[in-house]
């Protein structure tokens, strides 16, 4: 198999386990640090942090649940990826190169959007609210397909496990910054009533979550600042195109006809491994809430474990996975995220029998999300080592668009399977799920080896 998927394309000599962990301590490894912060902050802020916004608003549930459509601009952002890809945005390609002036155009679209959602108010007029939320969301996809591009373009194949690693920490730290962090915000920015609130309108303060919205937006200055002392990593030079249908076949269709070249058809076999990879943890996770509720965890239970044992160990998982990726290889450790995925699931069948108990919610918990951590770093290295750095953009954000479709549609049936059913045998059908994914693991892992 040919090997263009990197810059450097030679095989790359295993480091020691100190330099395993010394990676972290690079200056690419923080840039992906700060760049992953501006990823996931806009997300919840046009998704679940907006649903709350609008019910306090006073907006029916018809109306936000149909609003959680503007997500759907992320599993689209395939569709303009070739523009993102190949074409030169004036003036500020000049001035920062490629990559980086896509970044730097996309962050300031999120910057806008969310200084709008602020400064408009739901509550006498949603659409404009809605618009911003859109420029948001495209803006944020935008800027995702950039820096996956720079990412890839920034390191050697070895290196893309760490820098996903340090990329996903960001990440999370920015979810909750954007989840908890701004209803804390909003809170300390409420002027407190003169009178007792006898509805959900009429404790909405528009000021309150307008300050929340710009702090917010300034926080995206984080990446965007990054950027700008960032140096533009090397690509290829691209040849001008000398017409329109010349330029449509370099950009469009040359990035997917690349990879059926270079794959031939073991690119059925990656195709489907892409598909269904995440399969058992993205099934099992819709209805992990449901679950806890009727056990009887409480709110407050359920949101210490998620965000402290959850998060943290996420992102140790993602640690251990980007260093055991350099010291042992992708593929290895793509087979262990994919059984400890399928595992973990098995875990939550055991709670299903032991009723309400935080120490084994706890251990579960963790083992979830260290498992989780594990296989995203090591599943975003064996995508990023897919791509050829001639169209990194457009096919990265085509694997990376694909890998939920299949998963989340299947994931809708699941609360009618746990109505038949019952939660331990939902969860342990979901950790059978993982089983198709071993053998495309093992097969991919063969012809990597042809």
């Amino acid at each position: 198999m040919n090997d263009t998927t990197s810059p450097a394309s030679s095989t790359p000599t295993k480091p020691s386990w100190r330099d395993a962990w010394l990676v972290y301590l690079e200056p690419a490894s923080w840039r992906m640090l700060f760049l992953g912060f501006s990823a996931g902050l806009p997300l919840l802020l046009v998704l679940g942090t907006l649903s709350f916004r609008l019910r306090e608003a006073g907006i029916d549930r018809s109306t936000i649940g149909f609003l959680s459509w503007v997500g759907l601009v992320y599993g689209f952002k395939w569709v303009w990826a070739p523009l993102v890809d190949r074409l030169s945005l004036p003036l500020l390609t000049k001035l920062l190169g490629r990559r980086r002036s896509w970044l730097v155009f996309a962050q300031c679209l999120v910057i806008v959007g969310l200084v709008g959602m602020g400064w408009c108010d739901p509550q006498s007029n949603l659409e404009p609210v809605v618009w911003c939320a859109l420029l948001v969301a495209f803006g944020s996809a935008t800027q995702d397909i950039a820096l996956d591009a720079f990412r890839i373009e920034s390191a050697d194949t070895q290196h893309q496990a760490a820098l996903a690693a340090t990329y996903q920490t960001g990440y999370r730290l920015a979810m909750i910054w954007a989840g908890a962090g701004v209803l804390w915000v909003a809170a300390r920015a409420s002027v407190v009533p003169v009178a007792p609130a006898d509805a959900v309108a009429s404790v909405y303060q528009h000021l309150a979550w307008q300050t929340a919205y710009w702090v917010m937006a300034a926080s995206m200055s984080v990446g965007l600042l990054t950027v700008l002392f960032s140096a533009e990593p090397t690509a290829i030079e691209l040849t001008p195109a000398r017409n329109v249908k010349e330029w449509l076949q370099s950009a469009l269709v040359e990035p997917f006809a690349d990879f059926i070249r270079r794959y031939q058809w073991q690119a059925v076999i990656i195709l489907l491994l892409i598909a269904i990879y995440r399969i058992s943890d993205v099934v099992m996770g819709i209805m992990a809430n449901p679950f806890y509720v009727d056990m009887g965890y409480t709110k407050d239970e359920v949101a210490a474990v998620s965000k402290v044992f959850g998060v943290i160990m996420t992102l140790v998982g993602a640690f251990i996975g980007g260093v055991l990726s350099m010291r042992l290889g992708v593929m290895r450790i793509l087979m262990l995220g994919a059984v400890l995925s399928a595992a973990t699931n098995l875990l939550f069948a055991w709670l299903a029998g032991v009723g309400h108990d935080l120490t084994a919610l706890i251990w579960v918990v963790s083992a979830d999300n260290l498992a989780s951590g594990i296989a995203s770093a090591a599943f975003i290295a064996y995508l990023s080592g897919l791509t050829n750095v001639n169209y990194s953009a457009t096919q990265y954000a085509l694997f990376s668009s694909m890998m939920l479709l299949a998963p989340k549609w299947l994931a809708g049936f699941s609360g009618v399977y746990v109505d038949a059913h019952g939660y331990a045998a939902f969860f342990n059908s979901t950790a059978l799920l993982g089983i198709p994914v071993l053998l495309l693991v093992w097969l991919a892992a063969r012809q990597s080896k042809a």
